[in-house]
């Protein structure tokens, strides 16, 4: 029986809770860093193969905004956010106040690294939040950024491990930006690659093994 099979909706359903978790944690540090009131929420979590995922943002050759970062420690995997270009460049031309940022477009440095807090914050509270839950010792390694194809972006994820699984974790993400007398929302999807050994490591500290 594979990986996939082994993995119920309930399984899932705890991600979720945990996404969500994660997600309020989130949104409590981007109110702060973007000075406006910001919900985030975990719609759904889902176990897909790669080329489902590829699918998911629209195909191999969809220009994306995405952040890199390994996980080590009592589990060891992959963390891809990925964000369609142009809802990254509207959050961070708010962020830094230049309504020309274009990450497809010679991005300035300033923008670059707002992202990358950006990622930072996304990512750590999600792995806060599953490492509080499972009392495992999980530690993210430095975020890399960069915006290309899809395809380009999440081969270096794949590389490590789609030798051993065929299979991972979808964590879609929305971030909803309150304004004056409306809001605005933007998606993104976290895509979690644990090397298949660490996914009986996660569920069984869960208590859901």
């Amino acid at each position: 029986m594979d990986i996939q099979q082994n993995i119920t909706s309930f399984h899932l359903d705890v991600l979720k809770e945990i996404g969500n978790i994660g997600a309020a944690h989130a949104a409590t540090a981007l109110s702060t860093l973007l000075n406006t009131k910001i919900d985030m929420h975990v719609p759904q979590v889902e176990m897909v193969s790669f080329n489902d995922m590829m699918e998911r943002v629209g195909g191999a050759e969809t220009f994306v905004t995405g952040i890199y970062l390994r996980i080590e420690g009592d589990v060891a995997g992959g963390m891809f956010f990925i964000m369609p270009v142009e809802q990254a460049n509207q959050l961070i031309r708010k962020l830094i106040h230049e309504k020309s940022f274009d990450f497809a477009q010679s991005p300035s440095e300033l923008g670059l690294s707002a992202m990358q807090e950006m990622g930072n914050i996304l990512s750590g509270s999600y792995l806060s939040a599953l490492s509080d839950f499972t009392k495992l010792k999980l530690y993210p390694t430095p975020p890399a950024l960069a915006s290309d194809m899809f395809g380009a972006i999440i081969s270096i994820g794949l590389i490590e491990v789609s030798q051993i699984s065929d299979y991972v974790i979808v964590i879609d993400t929305s971030i909803i930006e309150h304004e004056e007398n409306a809001k605005e929302e933007v998606s993104g999807h976290f895509f979690l690659i644990p090397d298949p050994n660490s996914f009986s490591t996660i569920f069984t500290s869960l208590g859901v093994g």
